[in-house]
């Protein structure tokens, strides 16, 4: 079965599809960052906060200026282009790799899963080969790539398996019932049903569409309705590229030869088989089972991904949580015996606060740099407690962090930490409940 499967791995296909799916990321992303250009958000994401919060590992990286923030944009955005257009492929997709990670290393609050995934494609489709002029690859190098695009959608459709998405249609409620104004769709969003039916329909889209993809007799109708689905999210939600990376990425399944039909390339013969070196292959198995495995390590953390957000980044556990929250530290300086309650807008942007407040990870890190501030300004050894109330898809406000732990002597976590408080018992508020429900 060993050698079976060696052979199958090993056996050539074509290139094309490797090479469409290049020039659309590329293309989406050089797009994308224009836009980031010209629409200001530059500065209102990297620029204007005056605290930014660090990743695990990262926390020691000195902060760029604004000039070279908007310099990293653009020329990240010409790497893009380039990357496209597969000149010096190699050079451009590490140079852009480095500098688009260099952003999404500025705050974390920037954080979205297709940034994630699209670093994750770059870095894949900069080390594979992609060029039209290769004419085949092995067979596993095809599969590689269609295996990180799966684990987006069964892992979004896993983490959909739960009591809020399935039996209480939220967080969608809530975002639908914010959306009856849009034209011709906005009465069906007003109605109550329509919500249920759509996170019914999310949830068995994002766990069956893999399949659907790959079997031939299905592709077409499965590619148009990943088209549709995701048009559909584009209009409704602010989701940036997303909709498109996926749109692009999902072509993947199609027979590698598929873009043949529609340019101008010669075939070229590929040989009899491959046979890759040892290193290659098993980087690339490292690569699979890395991604396999660790969106999957909240399972062996305790509480609640949703209410915790332990293991909730790089999980792909997507749209499923509406947090809204309202945070507030008591700093308590024993040399003066004097107690102050500080607004985190002291030091955060009104979009910085409103991400912060749900994510215990990143109060905790205010609470560390306000320590930080009040020893600067005489005031050493102080104790930093949280107030932090959090409504959890329309849930009744209630407190996340346990206001008696001094966060200012706590450690950044690693897993799920000790002092989150249980998540509130009970179904959030039902927009709408079926009679008699």
């Amino acid at each position: 079965m060993t050698e079976r499967l060696a052979r199958f791995a090993a056996q050539p296909v074509d290139v094309a599809s490797l090479w469409a799916l290049r020039v659309a990321l590329g293309l989406v992303l050089t797009v994308g960052q224009v836009r980031l250009l010209l629409s200001g958000w530059v500065d209102a994401l990297y620029v204007e906060p005056r605290f930014t919060f660090s990743y695990w590992l990262f926390d020691g990286l000195p902060r760029l200026p604004a000039g070279a923030i908007r310099a990293t944009v653009a020329v990240s955005a010409a790497l893009a282009l380039l990357f496209a257009l597969g000149l010096a492929r190699r050079l451009s997709g590490a140079l852009l790799f480095l500098s688009f990670g260099a952003l999404q290393l500025v705050d974390v609050t920037n954080y979205l899963n297709h940034y994630y995934l699209a670093l994750l494609l770059i870095a894949l489709l900069t080390v594979l080969p992609t060029e039209l002029r290769f004419g085949a690859v092995p067979r596993w190098v095809v599969w590689l790539v269609r295996l990180q695009v799966a684990v987006v959608y069964v892992n979004a459709g896993l983490g959909k398996a739960g009591t809020d998405w399935l039996l209480h249609a939220q967080p969608l409620s809530i975002w639908l019932s914010a959306r009856t104004e849009v034209p011709v769709l906005g009465p069906i969003f007003a109605w109550p049903p329509t919500a249920y039916l759509a996170s019914w329909a999310g949830f068995l889209f994002d766990l069956t569409i893999v399949g659907w993809l790959s079997w031939p007799r299905t592709r077409r109708a499965a590619y148009a309705l990943v088209l549709f689905f995701h048009a559909l999210t584009f209009v409704l939600f602010d989701i940036g590229m997303f909709p498109f990376i996926m749109t692009a990425a999902a072509t993947i399944f199609f027979a590698p030869s598929w873009p043949r039909r529609f340019i101008r390339a010669p075939d070229v013969s590929p040989p009899s088989g491959f046979a890759p070196p040892r290193p290659a292959l098993f980087a690339a198995l490292a690569f699979a089972a890395f991604q396999v495995l660790f969106p999957l390590r909240q399972w062996a953390m305790p509480g609640d991904v949703l209410w915790g957000e332990g293991g909730m980044r790089f999980s792909w556990r997507v749209m499923l949580r509406e947090k809204q929250g309202s945070v507030t530290y008591l700093v308590e300086a024993p040399t003066v015996q004097r107690v102050w309650r500080v607004n985190p807008l002291d030091y955060l942007t009104r979009r910085q606060a409103a991400e912060m407040s749900g994510q215990p990870d990143l109060v905790l890190q205010l609470a560390h740099h306000i320590a930080r501030d009040f020893e600067r300004r005489g005031y050493p050894n102080v104790k930093v407690r949280a107030e932090a109330w959090v409504s959890l898809n329309g849930r009744p406000p209630a407190l996340m962090i346990d206001p008696s732990v001094d966060l200012a002597a706590e450690p950044d976590p690693v897993g799920a930490p000790r002092w989150v408080m249980p998540r509130p018992e009970g179904p959030p508020l039902a927009v709408w409940r079926p009679e008699g429900g």
